[in-house]
């Protein structure tokens, strides 16, 4: 059975300062994230032996597992390459994100309005969660879906492709309980041509279902 490992971050821990220092990012990497991968891979061994035996009175707690360990893994993969130190502003089509700008203005009727649903979405989510931007592939459209823990309240076959995490563990040990300041020091360091890339991918693939 194939593992679920841990990804190397794309750059060094001191690299996303001042928005994000070295200490939160190394405990954030090599601690909580290396955890949801260990979750993960310990649920799906409790689920290959209970295949095994045919015994199913834990079934519903480990589904629930694995969607928690599995999301918080795949979201994190994500969140570490949406940033960047020389990143930030919005995209624009002189920096060859052009494509991305103009989904977002159909979308959201300009960026300043969607910067502003997405710092809204991401800042209240109440308890752990995440602020995501995401392609809906039944409309074509971008959407802003506010994700709690990692995996609740989410369009079923929407696509990640920037996401602000809003669990306590990325921020307080720099930003205490400003939560609204940690998401709007995330603008200055979102890597654009990361999410182009993911938008385009996304929007490349088959629909599951015909609109």
């Amino acid at each position: 059975m194939a593992m679920y490992t841990l990804p190397e971050l794309p750059y060094d821990y001191a690299a996303l300062e001042p928005v994000i220092s070295p200490e939160i990012i190394e405990l954030h990497h090599d601690k909580h994230h290396a955890a949801y991968v260990k979750g993960a891979n310990d649920t799906l061994e409790q689920l290959e032996e209970a295949r095994d035996k045919d015994q199913w009175g834990a079934i519903n707690g480990l589904q629930k597992n694995l969607a928690f360990h599995l999301s918080g893994h795949i979201l994190h993969s994500i969140y570490w390459h949406n940033m960047t130190g020389d990143g930030g502003g919005e995209p624009l089509e002189k920096d060859g994100v052009g494509e991305l700008a103009d989904a977002i203005a159909e979308s959201f009727g300009s960026f300043a309005r969607f910067k502003a649903q997405l710092s809204k979405a991401s800042a209240t989510t109440q308890g752990s969660g995440w602020g995501v931007l995401a392609y809906e592939p039944v409309s074509g459209r971008l959407i802003v879906e506010q994700v709690y823990d990692h995996q609740g309240n989410v369009g079923q076959g929407s696509v990640p492709i920037l996401v602000f995490d809003a669990w306590e563990h990325a921020f307080y040990l720099q930003y205490r309980n400003q939560k609204v300041d940690f998401i709007e020091a995330m603008w200055r360091v979102v890597n654009w041509q990361d999410v182009a890339k993911r938008y385009a991918d996304a929007k490349n693939r088959t629909p599951l279902i015909a609109p």
